[in-house]
């Protein structure tokens, strides 16, 4: 029996709390993207976009001085996508989610995993990584002299998805990580294994904190994992129970903050591939279904965006000529005057943070709708 029923702004207004976004918060880089339950990131960026939008005076260096002491990793986890997560929750959560990166091997790949010697391979990526860090080029290289009828991309598949790795930081990289990143064996890197502990129960708990009130079915978006019902039916007697408009069952942590539903939400600006437009099956709680095309995107290319009111309004980017840094926002309805000129001095402070050696100006192009 549910608690009570939540409509969709109170829902907005929830995961914005859960997400840091309706206020900037004092928090460090790590102890930030532990309460956001991770961050993806398979492109170096976006996560300083989206702690510098969540963090009050966060800079550059702050996330940099994270990842360069190992109190913040870069690695294959949820939905088999790179994502930055603190030291602590990588090795409590690697482990679990190893049943799910294994299948999305056998997917990918089926039978032709049966005529590869999979720990003989595994122990040599194994080796060539304690040995140095390097890129997954390279690590092919030195696999196909060893197992040359053996395909390249499967080799470099089944080493990303059954190996726990970590992304190793290049001293001097604007982002910490240069494109092509080299990886290393996790427990060398962090002197800890990951925990031996299978349980999704613990994980499910923690998505409810970052992201709750939410669906097994939501859970099981985010993290890509199977068998989310019983593992919500599980941990029913220990969360509350609401519903949404449509009668959906959503759980949530009994204590968690779930502010009134007109609570002012200030304008923000999303990276790409932010976790609050990846969390849920049904995003209408930050996007409406008009605008999903607009950012979700059959190429799975995820823009980044800006709320205004708590919902995606429209996507930005930054246009680079010589020695300008153009902001350019591009939104999907006409936006009102207090709203425009909240998102040009929060644009311009951003297009600082992106470009402080640039010169620019923040600009709102014609609608998309």
């Amino acid at each position: 029996m549910s608690d009570s029923t939540l409509s969709l702004r109170a829902l907005n207004r929830a995961t914005l709390s859960r997400q840091l976004l309706l206020k900037r918060h004092a928090l460090k880089p790590a102890a930030a993207i532990e309460r956001l339950a991770g961050m993806q990131a398979q492109i170096p960026r976006p996560p300083f976009v989206g702690l510098w939008s969540r963090l009050a005076g966060f800079a550059r260096g702050d996330l940099v001085r994270a990842i360069e002491k190992r109190e913040v990793v870069r690695a294959t986890m949820m939905r088999a996508t790179i994502h930055l997560a603190s030291r602590r929750d990588f090795l409590a959560w690697r482990t679990p989610l190893q049943p799910m990166l294994t299948r999305g091997l056998e997917s990918l790949f089926g039978r032709a995993l049966e005529q590869v010697d999979v720990p003989a391979l595994l122990e040599a990526a194994r080796l060539r990584f304690e040995t140095e860090p390097c890129t997954f080029g390279s690590l092919r290289s030195h696999l196909k002299a060893r197992f040359p009828s053996v395909d390249e991309r499967l080799m470099g598949y089944l080493v990303r998805m059954q190996l726990p790795l970590v992304q190793t930081p290049a001293p001097g990289a604007d982002w910490a990580y240069p494109s092509m990143a080299s990886f290393t064996v996790a427990d060398g890197w962090l002197d800890a294994a990951p925990a031996t502990a299978t349980g999704l129960e613990p994980l499910a708990l923690r998505y409810l904190a970052a992201f709750g009130p939410a669906s097994a079915r939501d859970f099981q978006v985010w993290s890509g994992v199977s068998g989310a019902r019983e593992v919500f039916e599980s941990i029913r007697k220990t969360v509350r129970v609401f519903t949404d408009a449509q009668g959906r069952e959503l759980f949530d942590l009994p204590r968690a903050p779930r502010p009134d539903e007109d609570d002012e939400a200030p304008v923000r600006y999303l990276p790409e591939y932010d976790n609050l437009l990846l969390a849920f099956e049904d995003r209408q709680r930050v996007i409406a279904t008009p605008h999903r095309k607009h950012v979700i995107t059959r190429n799975l290319i995820i823009p980044a965006t800006f709320l205004v009111e708590g919902m995606v309004a429209g996507t930005w980017k930054i246009e680079k000529k010589k020695r300008d840094a153009r902001l350019v926002l591009t939104p999907f309805a006409t936006i009102a005057r207090p709203a425009r000129q909240a998102l040009l001095a929060e644009g311009e402070r951003l297009r600082a943070f992106l470009e402080p050696a640039l010169s620019g100006t923040v600009e709102i192009a014609a609608s998309s709708s």
